[in-house]
């Protein structure tokens, strides 16, 4: 067994964590708090896993996950669509915690995917901030079109928690600024970043924390991380159409709407939008294109950390 690869599998749940091994069949649980994840953390590190496989579950895995990392055991967090594919092509139907768990595992050891390490404390704490950012954009649009129909009697109380709204939006804001202004690193890159036309503090701010392989990886990487590189949907004589889907989906709403912004203000992604328009593509389908081609240019750009400059020769990287 020493010599055997082991992957272990870890099914988080709101109050429990179900650890599997490959190379067992016993599925062991611990309580989904302090002590359990000290434990669950302790009986992984003593395995010798070339990888622990966990989903990505809204958040709930990230103090497990945190705890893992500290040691220095080498975590990965996967798509549980991917997950679930996985179980159905392996003809895993059913669904438990335990079963889940030994499918993770499993995947671990047939699939082997990359392990990379989360963000740090500082970039969790901001990824959470942004979560919220949008939470609070989704409740102020909501309750501004709720105002637009209200009666007089229930208007004043519409108005009020819009109020509040807004200043715990702008209260975000703030929070985030001053975040990125103390670390030397992202200030650096986000007055990169906010040279080019259609990506503001939100985009920018996105852009640092849910991609933090910016600038390291090469066009096609770095689109299919994203999720907006286009995916083959071929079998035999027959070929589908090219579609994006996965990524990083806070990533993916930041980059659509810069994209939008910059198809009207941006020259370069502006001419292209007007090409592809005129090339006979649905407006998502350009929408897509430019997302996929202003990403490119902020790669180049954060590779080299050069700030905007809309010349044909900088902007093919």
């Amino acid at each position: 067994m020493a010599d055997e690869a082991i992957s272990v599998g870890v099914d988080v749940a709101k109050g429990s964590l179900d650890v599997a091994i490959s190379s067992s069949s016993e599925v062991r649980r611990f309580p989904n708090d302090e002590d359990g994840i000290g434990s669950a953390a302790g009986y992984i590190a003593a395995v010798g896993a070339v990888s622990i496989i966990v989903e990505a579950t809204g958040g709930l895995e990230m103090r497990l996950v945190a705890a893992l990392q500290s040691r220095s055991l080498p975590v990965a967090v996967v798509n549980p669509r991917q997950v679930r594919d996985f179980a159905r092509a392996t003809g895993v139907l059913a669904k438990t915690d335990a079963i889940d768990a030994k499918v993770l595992a499993l995947f671990g050891d047939r699939i082997k995917p990359e392990i990379r390490r989360l963000p740090d404390k500082e970039a969790r704490e901001m990824g959470q901030l942004l979560t919220r950012r949008r939470q609070l954009v989704e409740m102020l649009t909501a309750e501004r079109n709720r105002l637009a129909q209200a009666g007089d009697d229930i208007r004043p109380g519409i108005e009020l928690h819009i109020g509040w709204l807004e200043q715990a939006l702008s209260d975000i804001d703030g929070d985030v600024e001053n975040r990125i202004r103390r670390s030397p690193s992202w200030r650096e890159k986000d007055s990169i970043l906010r040279t080019v036309p259609g990506v503001g503090k939100v985009a920018s701010s996105t852009l640092l924390i849910e991609l933090p392989e910016l600038g390291s990886l090469n066009r096609r990487k770095i689109a299919a991380l994203a999720g907006v590189a286009p995916l083959n949907r071929d079998s035999g004589t027959m070929r589908g159409r090219r579609t994006v889907w996965g990524g990083r989906a806070r990533l993916r709403s930041a980059l659509y709407m810069a994209a939008l912004v910059a198809s009207r203000y941006n020259p370069v992604i502006a001419s292209f939008y007007r090409h592809m328009m005129a090339a006979g593509k649905a407006k998502k389908v350009a929408l897509v294109a430019c997302m996929r081609k202003l990403l490119t240019i902020l790669n180049s750009m954060i590779r080299t950390m050069t700030p905007w400059r809309p010349e044909p020769a900088f902007l093919g990287a």
